[in-house]
C-alpha cells in the first residue's frame, strides 16, 4: 500500500502484539484497546496527538483515562457508546466504526462491531446534537479473509459515509482500514494481492491529495512469522477408539496417542481459539524413514475438555521430555497468559544465522581476497536450518524458546 499508508506518519498496531520495539523503532502512532496499551505506548514516546482507542466497547475508566492524558481519538459504533463518551470526555473526536461484508474471515469481527450503513446517519445526527466531531471512519474486515474485494467494498461504503458527515457538518479526513493482514508466505491471500486492490479502491473513492490520512494496523503483518516455538513433551498416553472391536481390545498394537504439552491454548497457543489454527508440529529429533507413525493428538496443560492444541496428526511414537517445534507463533501467542494448569513466562531467545548478523552489521560485500562465490547470500533474520548454512548457526534450535 506504498503511498497511501500514510500521509501524517501515523500507521496504527494492532492491539493483542509485543508492539514495544516496533513503535520505539518506526515512532509511529498506536491503536490500542486497554489503558494498559495506552499507558504502555505513551511510556515510551507516543504523543497522544497519534493515539487512537480504537475499541468501540470501552470501559467508562478507559475514557476518562484517555481523557486525562490528551487521547482525544475514541471509536464509536452505537448510541450508547456515543453517550459514554459525551459524558466522560466531551472533548473527544470521534471515529465512526463500519460493518464489513467478509463473512468468510475466520475472525469475523462485524459480527460484534460495526454500524451498518443505514444506522450511519443517525448516529452521525446523535453526534452533531450532542456537539461531538466525527473525523473519520473505521472498519475492520477480520482475520484470514479469503477475499481481497471486500476491502474495496468497505472502503466504498466509507466514502458514502464520508458523505453524510460532510452533510451534516462533520470535517472527516481520517480512514482506517483495520487490521488482520497476513504475513506468511502461504497465506490463501498474499498480503500484495491485498494492497494492490486497496489501493485501486483509494485511487477511486479518497485520491491522493483528497485530505485524507489512510491508516492501518499492521501488526499481525509485522509479527505474524516472527517467532518460533519449542514446547516439551510432559506426560502421554494410549487411549482406544471410543467403541473399540473385540480385535482392537486384544491387540497390542498402539491406538491413538495422546501427548500433552506444557503450554496450551490459554497460553502460547491462544491463536487455535482466536484464529482457529491447527499448529503443525517440526520434531527436534529427525525420525527414521522407517520408524512407523501413529494417530497422535496434541493437548495443553490445563485441566480442560478445550485446550485441544492439534489432533489428526501422524507423528512416530514420541517420548516424555521430547521436545517440538511450531513455526510461525507471533500473533496472538506470548501476549496471552493464563494461571491455568500453572503456565509460566516464557523464556525467549532471539536467533539469527551468523550470516544474517554479519549483515546487520554491514558486512554484506566479501573482501577484496575472497571469492565472491564462495560467500553465501545473507540469510533473513530468524531460526534458519542449519545444513543451509555456510557456517553454524549463532544459536542452537534447542535455545529458541
Amino acid at each position: 500500500m506504498a503511498g497511501y499508508l500514510s500521509e501524517s506518519d501515523f500507521v496504527m498496531v494492532e492491539e493483542g502484539f509485543s508492539t514495544r520495539d516496533l513503535l520505539e523503532e518506526l515512532t509511529l502512532g498506536a491503536s490500542q484497546a486497554t489503558t494498559a496499551e495506552m499507558e504502555l505506548v505513551q511510556h515510551i514516546g507516543v504523543p497522544a496527538s497519534k493515539i487512537i482507542c480504537a475499541n468501540p466497547c470501552k470501559q467508562i475508566a478507559q475514557i476518562k483515562y484517555a481523557a486525562k492524558h490528551g487521547v482525544r481519538l475514541l471509536s464509536f459504533d452505537n448510541e450508547v457508546e456515543l453517550a459514554k463518551v459525551v459524558k466522560s470526555h466531551p472533548s473527544a473526536k470521534m471515529v465512526l466504526c463500519i460493518a464489513t461484508q467478509a463473512s468468510h474471515s475466520l475472525s469475523h469481527l462485524s459480527l460484534r462491531f460495526g454500524a451498518s450503513l443505514r444506522s450511519c446517519r443517525h448516529l452521525l445526527e446523535n453526534a452533531k446534537k450532542s456537539h461531538v466531531e466525527v473525523v473519520g471512519v473505521s472498519f475492520h474486515i477480520g482475520s484470514g479473509c479469503p477475499d481481497p474485494q471486500a476491502y474495496a467494498q468497505s472502503i466504498a461504503d466509507a466514502r458514502l459515509v464520508f458523505q453524510m458527515g460532510a452533510e451534516l457538518g462533520h470535517t472527516m479526513n481520517i480512514l482506517d482500514l483495520g487490521g488482520g493482514f497476513p504475513g506468511l508466505e502461504g497465506a490463501k491471500v498474499r498480503f500484495e494481492e491485498i494492497a494492490s486492490v486497496i489501493n485501486s479502491a483509494l485511487d477511486l473513492y479518497f485520491p491522493e491529495g483528497c485530505g485524507v490520512d489512510i491508516l492501518a494496523k499492521l501488526g499481525r503483518y509485522y509479527v505474524s512469522s516472527a517467532f518460533t516455538v519449542a514446547v516439551n513433551i510432559v506426560a502421554k498416553k494410549e487411549v482406544l477408539p471410543e467403541q473399540p472391536s473385540r480385535e482392537d481390545e486384544t491387540s497390542s498394537a498402539p491406538k491413538t496417542i495422546v501427548y500433552h504439552l506444557d503450554e496450551g491454548v490459554y497460553g502460547i497457543f491462544n491463536s487455535v481459539l482466536f484464529d482457529n489454527t491447527c499448529p503443525t508440529p517440526t520434531l527436534q529429533k529427525k525420525p527414521s524413514a522407517d520408524q512407523p507413525l501413529y494417530s497422535s493428538s496434541l493437548w495443553g496443560p490445563a485441566v480442560d475438555g478445550c485446550d485441544r492444541v492439534a489432533e489428526g496428526l501422524w507423528l512416530p511414537k514420541l517420548h516424555i521430555g521430547d521436545w517440538l517445534v511450531f513455526d510461525n507463533m507471533g500473533a496472538y501467542t506470548m501476549d496471552t497468559k493464563s494461571v491455568l494448569g500453572g503456565t509460566q513466562d516464557y523464556r525467549i531467545t532471539y536467533a539469527m544465522s551468523r550470516l544474517a548478523w554479519e549483515a546487520l552489521r554491514g558486512q554484506l560485500l566479501p573482501g577484496e581476497d575472497q571469492d565472491a562465490e564462495d560467500v553465501c547470500k545473507p540469510l533473513s533474520c530468524g531460526w534458519e536450518i542449519t545444513d543451509t548454512l555456510c557456517v553454524g548457526p549463532v544459536f542452537t534450535p534447542a535455545s529458541i524458546m
